[in-house]
């Protein structure tokens, strides 16, 4: 499997632009750079809208891609999501000041469905203040390119190697770096090259053999930006393969 680079070059003061050079408001915390279908939004004061490419995000925002839907999502440290379709996320927390690592705190709350994230900054400098919460556990990060898939019940369309849906439970997958998940049956860590599985809230992690793990893929025109060298998620037409 091979390693994607992260490249944080041309990184300006947080509250004046990101990375990328756009200029964002006071609250915002990303941006959508890559976007395939119908996204909304619910703020946390409670209003919808639909999102649309450089649409912000910001602390509190819950993101919901419908059918059919990719979304990319760049931070304002650097780091990227790529949502697949049939996700929500929610964006507890996101402190973010470049002189001021000890500041540092993001966590995401995928509530349904998948994603693929590559850490920013942040998760080099400050990898205990990086985590994605689900409902079986928490993922922490360790300099990280990983994908997670959250089966319930609605997982049909995923191919296994038995050609049944995969269990419910968390799907992760690790392409550079590691990650380490944890909930209060115990913790697994799980690095590059590696596939891990958690049935419940209650069940301990545990790494699964290649072949009976789940990666997550995203489309080429969301995964990769032009001449960037930069990649988020394996492109392949599927959403998800079995290794």
């Amino acid at each position: 499997m091979s390693k994607h680079a992260i490249t944080l070059a041309g990184l300006l003061l947080a509250g004046t632009a990101f990375p990328g050079g756009f200029v964002h408001a006071a609250g915002t915390v990303g941006q959508i750079t890559h976007l395939s279908g119908l996204l909304t939004v619910k703020r946390p004061d409670g209003t919808s809208r639909v999102l649309a490419v450089k649409s912000e995000v910001g602390e509190g925002d819950t993101l919901t891609t419908e059918q059919e839907t990719y979304a990319r999502i760049k931070f304002a440290d650097n780091g990227e999501v790529v949502l697949r379709p049939g996700t929500q996320l929610k964006v507890e927390a996101y402190a973010f000041d470049q002189a001021k690592p000890e500041s540092d705190n993001v966590v995401l709350n995928m509530l349904k469905g998948g994603l693929r994230a590559v850490t920013g900054l942040i998760g080099r400098r400050s990898r205990n203040s990086v985590n994605f919460a689900t409902a079986t556990a928490t993922i922490g990060i360790r300099g990280t390119h990983f994908g997670a898939l959250l089966c319930q019940n609605d997982c049909l369309g995923v191919p296994t190697i038995t050609g049944k849906p995969p269990e419910n439970g968390l799907h992760v997958d690790v392409t550079d770096g590691a990650i380490v998940v944890q909930n209060p049956a115990g913790q697994q860590v799980i690095a590059s090259g590696q596939f891990g599985f958690v049935r419940s809230a209650t069940t301990a992690p545990v790494i699964v053999p290649p072949q009976q793990g789940i990666q997550v893929t995203m489309p080429v025109a969301i995964s990769r930006n032009a001449g960037a060298g930069r990649g988020v998620g394996k492109a392949k037409e599927n959403e998800c393969a079995v290794q």
